[in-house]
C-alpha cells in the first residue's frame, strides 16, 4: 500500500515537471496537472497542499540526494582541497549538463527578474550546491594548497555561469562549439568530458600559488 503510495506521488511529480517545464510556473495550473496526471484533485492537495507545494516537492525529489553527495566532498577529510575540487566537478557536471523537464523549469523560475517568495527559497535551495564549492575553495586557501588571491565569488560566477551559457542559450553554444548541446549523446560523449576537462583547467591554473608546479 505505501509503495502505491509513493509510485502515484512519483507519477504526479513526473507530470508536473513537465507541465512545469512547458507552461512556466504561473501558467500552470494543479487543476492541468491533475488531469495530465489523471487523479483527482482531492489526491494532488492531500500529497501536496497547493501548486507551491508540487513545485518544491520536486525540487526535493530532484536535489536532495545530490546535495548529500556534494556535501559528503566537501566534509571527505580523507581527500585534499585539490581531489575535492575534482569531484565536486564531475559530479556537478554530470548532473546539470542535461536537458530534462527539471532543469528547464529550474532556469525558467531562477532567471526571472522579479523575486518572490518561491524564488526565495529555490535560491535557498540552490545555494546549498553554491556553498559546498565555495567551502571547498576556502578551504583550500585557508591550507595554503589554493592561491590566497583568489576571488571565490567570482569562481562561482565562472563555473555555475559557464553552464548557463552552455545549457541555457543552446542555439548559440551549439554553433560555437560545434554540436548540438542538447543532444543526449553529445552530452554524455563529447560535451561533459570537454566541460570537465576545460572547468578543471582553468580552475587549476588560477588557483594555483606561484612556483607550484606539483598540481
Amino acid at each position: 500500500m505505501e509503495k502505491d503510495k509513493v509510485d502515484k506521488k512519483d507519477h504526479i511529480l513526473d507530470v508536473a515537471e513537465r507541465v512545469f517545464a512547458e507552461q512556466g510556473y504561473d501558467g500552470a495550473s494543479t487543476r492541468m496537472i491533475s488531469g495530465e496526471a489523471g487523479v483527482n484533485m482531492a489526491m494532488l492537495n492531500y500529497y501536496f497542499g497547493s501548486k507551491e507545494g508540487v513545485f518544491l516537492a520536486i525540487f526535493d525529489r530532484r536535489i536532495s540526494n545530490f546535495q548529500s553527495v556534494l556535501l559528503s566532498i566537501g566534509n571527505d577529510d580523507s581527500i585534499n582541497s585539490w581531489e575535492k575540487l575534482d569531484k565536486y566537478l564531475d559530479n556537478y557536471i554530470d548532473k546539470v549538463v542535461t536537458n530534462n523537464c527539471f532543469h528547464i523549469m529550474l532556469n525558467r523560475e531562477i532567471s526571472k527578474a522579479k523575486k518572490s517568495d518561491l524564488t526565495d527559497q529555490i535560491t535557498d535551495i540552490m545555494m546549498k550546491n553554491v556553498n559546498v564549492f565555495l567551502g571547498i575553495i576556502a578551504e583550500g586557501i585557508k591550507k595554503g594548497d589554493f592561491n590566497k588571491d583568489a576571488d571565490q565569488q567570482l569562481l562561482v560566477a565562472t563555473i555555475f555561469g559557464t553552464k548557463n551559457y552552455i545549457i541555457n542559450t543552446p542555439h548559440i553554444s551549439s554553433k560555437v562549439l560545434g554540436y548540438d548541446v542538447l543532444d543526449v549523446d553529445v552530452q554524455n560523449d563529447l560535451l561533459k568530458p570537454r566541460f570537465k576537462k576545460y572547468m578543471k583547467t582553468l580552475l587549476k591554473a588560477y588557483l594555483q600559488n606561484e612556483n607550484d608546479n606539483n598540481k
